[in-house]
C-alpha cells in the first residue's frame, strides 16, 4: 500500500535522487506517516515509538532532512502534491488506522506541517 512513500518520495525528490537510498526515504517516511496517524487520532504514542525504534534498528534514518531553509514544510508539501496518490492537488497518505490495518486518507495541511516540523532535523 506504499506506507511511508508519500513522505519518502518527497525526501528523495527534494534531496535529489541518489542522495538518500529509496529505503532510507521510505523508512523515514514511515516514521513521519506514523506520526501523522497519531495526530489523526488513529494510533497511540507507544505504537509510534515502537515503529520508530524498529526503523532505527534497521539502520534507517528516523529524522527527515531539511529541504528548504525558508519553508521546509512548504517544500515537502509542494513535492507531495505531485505524488501519484494525490488527487486534484489533495495529498493522500497511507496511514495506520490501527496496528495491522492501513488506509489511504487526506489530512489537514496544518497537521501535515506539524509532522514535518517535528520530524525533520
Amino acid at each position: 500500500m506504499n506506507f511511508g512513500h508519500t513522505f519518502g518520495h518527497a525526501i528523495e525528490s527534494g534531496l535529489g535522487y541518489g542522495e538518500w537510498l529509496h529505503g532510507e526515504g521510505v523508512g523515514c517516511g514511515m516514521v513521519m506517516a506514523a506520526h501523522l496517524s497519531q495526530k489523526l487520532g488513529l494510533v497511540d504514542t507507544p505504537f509510534v515509538e515502537r515503529l520508530t525504534r524498529l526503523v532505527q534498528r534497521a539502520g534507517l534514518p528516523v529524522k527527515g532532512p531539511m529541504l528548504s531553509a525558508t519553508d521546509n514544510a512548504g517544500r515537502y508539501l509542494d513535492l507531495m502534491r505531485i505524488d501519484k496518490k494525490s488527487e486534484a492537488g489533495e495529498i493522500r497518505f497511507v496511514v495506520i488506522d490501527r496496528p495491522g490495518k492501513a488506509a489511504v486518507r487526506s489530512a489537514p495541511e496544518a497537521l501535515v506541517r506539524e509532522v514535518i516540523d517535528s520530524c525533520c532535523a
